[in-house]
């Protein structure tokens, strides 16, 4: 019976070690909260320009777009360099985080987007 106790602390000892190691490799979380401009392309090939506005909190990130005399509002996370927001269409808006700036794609890949800090 002290065999198996033995056995199963150093396993749970070895798990914790595992977890403890895993939570330090974890991707930093980016910060990417400020005001934007953005250019883009439609799906039809016509360009547009506006501004965009990120707020963020921890991974979570809320994005107000204000483009072509619309505005649209999505909801996102970041994970490593990538973000991906909901904004109601089917599919969501993915950037990339290169440098300080946003590349994105939206509308399935058929539209294109850079967010440029000002």
């Amino acid at each position: 019976m002290t065999d198996r106790r033995l056995f199963i602390a150093g396993a749970l000892a070895a798990m914790a070690t595992l977890a403890t190691g895993a939570a330090a490799q974890q991707t930093p979380v980016y910060h990417i909260a400020g005001t934007y401009d953005a250019r883009g392309m439609n799906p039809d090939g016509s360009v547009y320009r506006g501004a965009v506005q990120i707020s963020q909190q921890g991974s979570a990130v809320e994005v107000y777009w204000n483009v072509a005399s619309q505005s649209y509002t999505g909801r996102g996370q970041i994970e490593g360099r990538v973000v991906t927001v909901d904004w109601g269409s089917p599919t969501p808006v993915v950037y990339v985080l290169m440098g300080r700036e946003l590349h994105g794609t939206w509308e399935n890949g058929t539209a294109l987007e850079k967010l440029t800090p000002r």
